[in-house]
């Protein structure tokens, strides 16, 4: 694995290639695939598994009132979609035994 911080879609690209030999540009079309019907099926509503990795989870948050920190005052916010990830437990198992 590479020693940088970050894993990218080429580092990723680069390990299907040498794991599985099919040429670079064939490697990062898969990976550019699987990252798109992933943010497609996520834009359309829908949960995303990966078992033993985790699962990414859109939630509704409802309107609620904040407030500023720095004058006191109260004001709405808007209610929102978000993006969750939650580890599977081999994910974490795998984390703590590495760290």
């Amino acid at each position: 694995m590479m020693m940088a911080d970050t894993l990218t879609r080429a580092d990723l690209a680069e390990i299907l290639h040498g794991d599985i030999g099919l040429p670079r540009s064939q490697c990062a079309n898969l990976v550019e695939q699987v990252i798109r019907h992933m943010c497609e099926a996520l834009a359309h509503g829908e949960n995303v598994k990966i078992s033993g990795f985790g699962t990414f989870v859109l939630r509704d948050k409802a309107e609620r009132i904040g407030r500023n920190p720095k004058s006191g005052v109260e004001v709405p916010i808007a209610p929102r979609r978000v993006l969750t990830f939650r580890a599977s437990q081999t994910l974490r198992d795998r984390i703590v035994r590495a760290g």
